[in-house]
């Protein structure tokens, strides 16, 4: 596209006179049908990247978010720039997400958002299957990367999909990648690399300063810090507010309410307050109602505010990544903001106990395995879930599946993940990240996904609307009503007898329904997804796949630590912070001396406890272990032989959830996170050790 044209609608649509650094490279990329990767820094653009180029491209931009805020940040903009835009999200009303597939269908909308689960769903592949894609775009697209910090199970069939539904280009979006991760989500989507487009990492205006405090001092450090950042505000007439990050949710309501009673005008914010609490406080904060909020790590992915400035972590961040991605919150006007870390090791073994939470035991794993072989049946050609696999919709999702052998792909296995979670005691992150490495290992692959219920309610009289149509068709919805089970006004359809009786699919009743759904026949409600994959069970009978597995989250929960260890070590440095924190993530042109950082000030930390972690007595501890033992004797003998395991009887001294704990209350007992601030490993010798063990 000529640079005159690019420049005059850059302009027209988004109110700028000229692209920032890489933008302009990206969009011309993707113009010319080269898949990219964009690599900038928070607050640096990358957005525009996607829709500046879905304005000249000629169907719909398919953009995959990790987060609602993000989603709302990013809708809000496109509507003030009057883009046609929209999402398909949890806050929808059927009536909403309706009109946003009809809307879609007939191209009124250019960009369409969803989340990475959103593909699970058996209604939206019926809908994205039936239109035109141009792009996909992912953004946080480091998510798709082991080697990431933050890795997500279901992003990785990200590039199955797109090839499924044949979308021609892809846009991967990241602030924070190193050269492994960057090299691994380019390989996984094909992209070459020369289209990998990376800016500068280095930022000028951001001032860092690691301060090391004791615990008793630290309250005193960040009141004092705040106020110091108002009176400069103040001084340069500039407004501004500021994010105080913590580790745990109970402090960030405890550091809030230390700055109100000293006059500071804050709110806590964290993943335990109700939705419509967390929106609210996102409201009050982009506009200035809220000058400072205390949060944990779920604040601050979609906010797009430009006058935050200052970012303070009153905890250890959990990693480098962590730490650039909060920082790069600040000060995205370009003007000086400060990021200061008030730092010691308190929280350290806090930080590192939050990894072993995520690591399955050995047991847990084998129940799992157990769990596949004993739920796995052999539909042999016949049951609707077999049905499913035949019809078009699940070979688009799958091609692969047609290259197994029949006999593998009989033999099938459902779940529902929650209920799965809860059943293994492994926590729902893990347990998907457990479901891929046994894909990439050949023992499962995903068939499809359906919704278990389905049920609806008629808003025309069932003899109209069957009236509505004639012959064959006619008769198929005649079959559908008549095997429909009402219980007043709403029904739920019998899949099962309908195969048996029409030999119909699950896949044409479903489609029927949508279709009266658009044509407000009917009001359609969905529940309880349900994945089926196909079981190859000779591999899955290996006597050493419980290990692999369990090998396989070992090494990566040893990664997550060395990633803490890490992080202190950077805190540590006596050269240059932006400097080194450029290097971190492949960026050779940062400045070998900043100017504006402690370590260039001078002043080089040292981490230190403010006290050492202090163990309570044997005799304390075989207490607590006893009143869980008592807790648990009235339960389940499978609840009851989980919580016996040493690794389990560790987490409940350590403080770290799981899911046996929440479905028993566990939480709640006296003695639960007694050794909070101790090393997990140490509190597993001292479990080991101890004669009470249960």
């Amino acid at each position: 596209m000529d640079s005159a044209v690019l420049h005059s609608s850059l302009q027209e649509h988004f109110g700028f006179s000229h692209f920032r650094e890489g933008q302009e490279q990206a969009v011309r990329q993707l113009l010319a049908a080269e898949s990219s990767l964009a690599i900038f820094p928070t607050g640096s653009g990358k957005s525009l990247c996607y829709q500046l180029a879905a304005l000249h491209l000629p169907h719909l931009t398919l953009v995959v978010s990790p987060l609602l805020a993000l989603m709302k940040d990013q809708l809000d903009f496109l509507a003030s720039r009057g883009i046609p835009a929209a999402s398909l999200d949890s806050t929808l009303t059927a009536e909403q997400s309706k009109t946003v597939m009809s809307d879609s269908r007939a191209g009124k909308i250019k960009i369409l958002m969803v989340s990475v689960e959103r593909f699970k769903n058996e209604r939206f592949r019926h809908f994205i299957e039936s239109i035109p894609v141009s792009m996909l775009v992912v953004d946080e697209a480091h998510c798709i990367s082991e080697w990431g910090h933050n890795f997500r199970p279901d992003y990785l069939k990200l590039p199955a999909y797109r090839s499924a539904l044949n979308i021609p280009l892809v846009l991967l979006l990241t602030a924070t990648a190193t050269r492994k991760v960057k090299q691994d989500m380019a390989q996984k989507f094909g992209i070459a690399q020369e289209h990998i487009v990376q800016t500068g990492f280095y930022r000028s205006n951001l001032d860092l300063s690691i301060v090391p405090v004791s615990a008793s001092d630290k309250d005193a450090h960040l009141i004092e810090a705040i106020r110091q950042q108002a009176v400069q505000q103040v001084s340069e007439q500039k407004g501004g507010a500021g994010i105080v990050y913590v580790t745990l949710q109970r402090s960030a309501e405890q550091v809030a309410e230390l700055l109100c009673r000293h006059q500071i005008n804050a709110v806590a914010y964290h993943a335990g307050l109700p939705s419509e609490r967390r929106q609210q406080i996102q409201v009050d904060f982009m506009a200035g109602r809220a000058q400072v909020v205390v949060a944990t790590i779920a604040f601050g992915m979609g906010i797009d505010k430009a006058d935050i400035r200052f970012v303070i972590h009153y905890d250890l961040p959990k990693s480098i990544e962590n730490y650039s991605q909060e920082i790069g919150r600040a000060g995205r006007d370009g003007a000086a903001s400060h990021c200061i870390t008030l730092a010691n090791l308190d929280g350290l073994n806090t930080v590192e106990n939050f990894v072993y939470g995520d690591t399955p035991e050995h047991s847990a794993i084998e129940y799992l395995v157990k769990t596949i072989k004993d739920e796995t049946r052999d539909v042999g050609g016949h049951g609707v879930a077999n049905s499913q696999t035949n019809n078009q919709t699940n070979n688009q999702t799958n091609n692969q599946t047609n290259n197994q052998t029949n006999n593998q792909t009989n033999n099938q296995w459902e779940l529902q993940l929650v209920g799965l979670s809860n059943e293994s005691n492994i926590r729902q992150l893990p347990l998907k990240t457990l479901l891929v490495q046994l894909e990439l290992l050949g023992v499962v692959r995903p068939l499809y996904a359906y919704f278990a219920e389905f049920k609806f309610k008629f808003l025309k009289p069932k003899e109209e609307i069957v009236a509505m149509f004639q012959g064959e068709r006619q008769a198929f919805l005649a079959a559908v009503f008549a095997h429909t089970a009402f219980k007043k006004v709403w029904g739920e359809p019998d899949f099962d007898a309908l195969f048996q009786s029409y030999q119909c699919d699950r896949s044409r009743v479903v489609a029927a329904l949508e279709y009266l759904q658009q044509m407000r026949c009917i009001t359609l409600e969905t529940k309880r997804i349900t994945e089926v994959f196909s079981v190859d069970l000779d591999l899955l009978v290996k006597t050493d796949l419980a290990e692999t597995l369990h090998h396989y989250f070992v090494d990566k929960e040893q990664k997550e630590i060395k990633r803490i260890a890490a992080l202190v070590r950077f805190f540590e440095l006596d050269r240059c912070l932006n400097h080194h924190l450029s290097l971190y993530f492949d960026d050779e042109h940062a400045p070998e001396n900043c100017g504006h950082c402690s370590v260039c000030r001078g002043q080089v930390a040292k981490l230190e406890y403010s006290t050492p972690p202090h163990w309570p007595s044997d005799q304390q501890i075989s207490q607590v272990l006893e009143g869980l033992k008592r807790h648990m004797a009235a339960k389940s003998v499978h609840a009851s032989s989980i919580i016996q395991t040493t690794d389990n009887l560790s987490r409940f001294l350590a403080g770290i959830s799981v899911p046996v704990f929440s479905r028993h209350k566990i939480r709640q007992l006296p003695g639960f996170g007694l050794c909070e601030h101790l090393r997990y490993e140490e509190i597993r010798l001292k479990v080991q050790n101890l004669t009470c063990v249960l």
